[in-house]
């Protein structure tokens, strides 16, 4: 299988930027220990020359040599963490913007309660649907008002469109077919 190895020359300035600064604080550590390449070299199990490429910040240098750097400078911290999937904004994002937006639940005709006891017919013979918008119609006058459509109009407007609500509005305004 052959090699598809990018090339160093070929890595984001940006990344290039992070290795330097990683190899910088290695140092830094390193000398503050008073401690000298080969004493890191021997800890971290690789040759003195090794060392002296992570510390001019070589990006060939394996990532686990680096690692094994930052694990004898601070025992405690944890690298995975800095990549933990919920600290990755970028895909958390794309998540978002993915899904759908759900329509808000409209509470414009409530599901009748399911009972055991037996309910009294309706009167006339009238769905509940329309005997639950009785009262919405009852607060308009539709005698003074020019014509069904303005008596219905407020009622519509208070509330999100819907097919049936659009059928029901069209059939009680007076027009001949209804339009979902």
């Amino acid at each position: 299988m052959p090699r598809q190895n990018t090339s160093p020359a070929d890595y984001p300035k940006a990344v290039l930027q992070q290795i330097e600064q990683l190899a910088q604080n290695i140092v830094i550590a390193r000398k503050r220990r008073k401690e000298t390449q080969a004493q890191w070299a021997q800890r971290l199990g690789v040759s003195q020359p090794t060392m002296a490429r992570i510390e001019r910040g070589d990006p060939s240098v394996a990532m686990a040599s680096y690692v094994m750097c930052m694990w004898l400078i601070n025992q405690a911290q944890g690298l995975a963490e800095l990549i933990a999937p919920q600290k990755d904004l970028a895909s958390l994002e794309r998540e978002v913007a993915r899904t759908r937006p759900r329509a808000p639940r409209s509470p414009l005709v409530k599901a009748p309660k399911k009972s055991t006891v037996p309910q009294a017919a309706s009167p006339l013979g009238m769905p509940s649907v329309v005997r639950e918008a009785e009262p919405v119609f009852d607060r308009y006058d539709t005698a003074t008002s020019a014509s069904p459509e303005k008596a219905v109009q407020p009622s519509l407007s208070e509330r999100p469109a819907n097919s049936t609500a659009a059928g029901l509005a069209s059939l009680i305004a007076g027009q001949k077919k209804a339009r979902p």
